[in-house]
């Protein structure tokens, strides 16, 4: 490392001092360009990184808000599906609620309108009863006038027959009102 030293020595007293020499110049050009560069280049950059960052940020919260809306419109759809369950309940109670009365209504509708034949049909058949009772009275008044017209004729003589007729249509007006 001397001989390195002294090497260097020997070059510097050969060409002179260092600020002489021109690699000092350009290092210190060198060194002010980077130095005179380095505020507007790192503005530069923290500019863009700024930006950058904002860019990201905007992003971030924009996302939120979508999430957020996404939750909310979630939630919306969720109390309309409930809101859209409750009701169908409701009406599926009520149909049936309606259909149990109506059936009971048929039910009584049609208890009455058996109620209501079997009446009819029961007045029908007292009508054909008390038909049938005239028609066997009125055989029987035949009956018992054809016998009575045989007896009496058999029995009585034509002058009693004629008196017998005299006196029916003498009470005959009697009998009329």
């Amino acid at each position: 490392m001397i001989s390195v030293a002294y090497a260097a020595d020997a070059a510097h007293a050969a060409h002179g001092a260092f600020y002489q020499q021109p690699h000092f110049w350009v290092d210190v050009a060198f060194i002010l360009v980077v130095a005179l560069a380095f505020k507007p280049v790192s503005r530069a950059i923290a500019a863009a990184l700024d930006a950058r960052s904002a860019k990201i940020r905007a992003r971030l919260d924009e996302a939120h808000k979508l999430r957020e809306e996404a939750q909310e419109m979630l939630a919306t759809y969720q109390r309309k599906q409930r809101d859209a369950m409750k009701e169908a309940e409701e009406i599926i109670a009520h149909a049936k609620a309606e259909a149990e009365r109506l059936a009971k209504q048929a039910a009584k509708d049609l208890e009455v309108s058996m109620k209501r034949r079997e009446q009819m049909a029961m007045d029908r058949i007292a009508q054909a009863e008390a038909q049938a009772v005239k028609e066997v009275q009125n055989l029987a008044v035949d009956v018992a006038i054809g016998a009575a017209q045989k007896v009496i004729g058999e029995s009585l003589s034509a002058a009693q027959t004629g008196a017998l007729l005299d006196n029916a249509i003498k009470d005959l007006p009697g009998k009329l009102h």
